[in-house]
Parts: structure tokens; C-alpha cells; sequence
């Protein structure tokens, strides 16, 4: 006798931007097209052209959206947040699997199933980590916010006890699930999309094809990849490629694009939002990703930039310090200042032996496969 297929449904914070947590979501959807998606919200205009990829998608949106302009005030809605996930009629699924971060995705409940938070992170806001918005500068939204996030952490620590497993995209989000939950997860690294057209790409190359592409690298332009948020200080490298006077090219949106403009130099060019098809091109050619965050939960975009070959360098802390090789596959620099990255990039100019294929062979273990593999294992257990 075949055994009875399981009824998944996936639940995911909301569909409002498109980054690391949406592109975990999609590789879910693709190991299990049929679930619907439950999730708080979805803002079609706000994702804009990214919407296209979930346009198609069963998805089902929350009590949430009953509420005057839950659109514009979803932040401080998330008082309301654990209650609307907990709305969820989840009764006739077999598995659910949460995708939480900021929201309350791991509130739902599945009564007769089993429930697997894959947890991109504790909501960085809540425990002290840097985020996008410097919220915290204006004296009003700093208490107003304060006093928020005090009964918004007690609900969240209720939150993360509902799921049967959880699971973290990385040993970092790890020890903050055990420090702020006081649970225990699994790693899984979450799929880096890229990985498979990057591996092709590779094995078309000829030696002398290979040897090319790290003369032509080498002798290539630095990238910046990521919102253009406080947290993630790109204006570090803004700062450090207009005085050293390197090519920088500088891909993502945000709140900080005017003042970066401001102080960047005509060697540094501002591409806004480019598509995967462009992204896989300037990853390709790329001399090296300058990766500036702080205390990253996990960070696609440095594995991304080495599926092709490109060197990171990147703040020593959060993520990184698990995916990238100090000096085989990058370099890392002390100090969040335009002083400690500098030095790094002049190291790097100095003594960095550049071999891409070597770079991209290590970042097998971040295949979409590989990631499909640990987690249907684990949910069959």
C-alpha cells in the first residue's frame, strides 16, 4: 500500500519585501508546491516586480487585513500579530512549517501536526541587534518603541515555545534561539539559489578559461550587495572606495541612497534594483564583495558572491564567520570604521591569492539540494 502524501502548509511572516527570508520561502514552495502559504499580510505594490514570483501562490492573508492601513502601520500592529497567526485553521495539515523572523509565524498553531520553525532570526529589534531604521534617534518613536517592544518580547518568548522543532539557519541564530528562547534548534543553512547556474558555469571552464577569469577578477571592480539600511553600513564602503579611488559598484535600495550619493565619488556607481540575471553578472566579474554588516544572521549575498568565484570582505561578526575562510576564501576586519576596512582592502590588494574555483567549490554545501535533503530528513524523523 503507497503511503498517504502529507498535507503541508507553509506560514510565513508577511510578503511585504523580497530578501534571504522569501528566497527560503520560495525553495520551500518548491519542495512542496501545493501548500498554501498562510501568512499576515501581502503587499503586492510594496514588493513590486518581485511580486511576480509569488503572483501564482495559494496564499492566505490574516485577521490583519481588517485593519484601517495594516499596510502602512504593520509595524506597530505586531502587538496583534501573535493573535493573527493564532487565527490560523490549521487543522487538516500533516506538517507545518513556519518561516519567522520580525512577525509571529511560529505562533500558528497546528493542533494535530507537527510544527517546524525554520527561524531566520529572534526579531533583531527586540534584542538589542542593530536594524534597518534608526528608530531609536528620535526621542518620541525611541520610548513610544521602547515601551512596545517590552510586551512584544514577552510574546515572542510565548511564540517561540509553540513550535515542535526549530530550526536555525545558522550556529549564530543558534545561540541567540537558545540565549532569548531558551530552546535548543538544528542548523540548517538556508539554499542559496544561485548555486546551481554558478556550478555550470564552472564546469564549461577550460585551465585556460579559469586562469582568465582570475586575471580578469583581479583586475575588476569591488561590489557592495544589500539594502541601503543603517545596519548593514554601507557607507563604509561608499566611504572607503571613493579615498582609495577603487570601482565600486553598488547594488540594492533604501533609506541612506541621497546621503550615499553625497559623499561617493565618480568611481562609485549606483545601480538601485537589478534582477538574478544581472545580480549572477556582476557576481561573476566581480573582484571582490565588500560586506559591511553587522551581526548578520546568516548572509546570503557573501555565499552568493563566492558560488562565483569572488572573494568577501566582510565585518567579523554574526554569519560570515561561518561561511567565508579567513584568506582562502576572504578577509575580515575588526572594527564597523572607515580605518579597519581600508586596511583590510589594502591586505586584501597586497597578498589576497585569488583562485575562484577553489571559492566556489566550498560553497557546495549551500545548495538548494543539499539544503532539501537535511530538511525532508528532518521532518521525517
Amino acid at each position: 500500500m503507497s503511503k498517504k502524501p502529507q498535507r503541508v502548509a507553509l506560514v510565513h511572516d508577511y510578503l511585504r519585501e523580497y530578501g534571504g527570508a522569501e528566497r527560503v520561502l520560495e525553495a520551500l514552495h518548491q519542495i512542496w508546491p501545493e501548500a498554501p502559504v498562510y501568512t499576515a499580510f501581502a503587499d503586492p505594490r510594496a514588493m513590486g516586480t518581485n511580486w511576480a514570483r509569488f503572483a501564482t501562490w495559494d496564499i492566505r492573508q490574516s485577521k490583519l487585513t481588517s485593519f484601517p492601513f495594516y499596510r502602512q502601520l504593520f509595524s506597530p500592529l505586531r502587538i496583534f500579530a501573535k493573535w493573527a497567526f493564532e487565527q490560523f485553521d490549521l487543522r487538516e495539515y500533516d506538517l507545518v512549517i513556519s518561516s519567522s523572523n520580525a512577525y509571529f509565524a511560529k505562533a500558528a498553531r497546528a493542533v494535530s501536526s507537527r510544527h517546524f520553525c525554520y527561524c531566520h532570526t529572534p526579531p533583531r529589534v527586540l534584542y538589542g541587534y542593530s536594524a534597518k531604521s534608526n528608530w531609536q534617534a528620535n526621542p518620541l518613536t525611541k520610548a513610544a518603541g521602547n515601551f512596545l517592544n517590552h510586551f512584544v518580547r514577552q510574546m515572542d518568548f510565548i511564540a517561540a515555545q509553540n513550535p515542535d522543532q526549530m530550526i536555525a539557519n545558522s550556529r549564530e541564530t543558534q545561540l541567540r534561539i537558545k540565549k532569548f528562547y531558551k530552546r535548543s534548534s538544528v542548523v540548517i543553512n538556508p539554499p542559496i539559489a544561485i548555486y546551481d547556474e554558478a556550478a555550470e558555469f564552472f564546469a564549461k571552464l577550460s585551465k585556460k578559461e579559469l586562469a582568465d577569469l582570475a586575471v580578469k577578477k583581479q583586475n575588476s571592480y569591488y561590489l557592495y550587495v544589500n539594502r541601503l539600511a543603517k545596519s548593514k553600513h554601507p557607507d563604509l564602503a561608499v566611504q572607503v572606495a571613493s579615498e582609495l579611488g577603487l570601482p565600486l559598484k553598488v547594488v540594492g535600495t533604501g533609506a541612506m541612497l541621497s546621503s550615499l550619493r553625497a559623499m561617493a565619488k565618480s568611481n562609485v556607481e549606483f545601480l538601485g534594483f537589478v534582477d538574478d540575471q544581472q545580480l549572477s553578472g556582476l557576481y561573476k566579474n566581480a573582484r571582490a564583495l565588500l560586506y559591511p554588516a553587522e551581526d548578520e544572521d546568516f548572509g546570503m549575498v557573501p555565499v552568493e558572491a563566492m558560488a562565483y568565484g569572488t572573494p568577501v570582505i566582510a565585518h567579523s561578526s554574526g554569519g560570515p564567520l561561518e561561511t567565508i575562510e579567513d584568506g582562502r576564501t576572504g578577509l575580515f576586519f575588526a572594527e564597523l570604521s572607515t580605518a579597519s576596512l581600508r586596511q583590510a582592502i589594502i591586505k586584501f590588494e597586497k597578498n589576497f591569492v585569488l583562485n575562484p574555483l577553489i571559492i566556489h567549490q566550498i560553497t557546495k554545501q549551500y545548495s538548494f539540494a543539499a539544503f532539501k535533503q537535511k530538511l525532508l530528513k528532518l521532518v521525517s524523523d
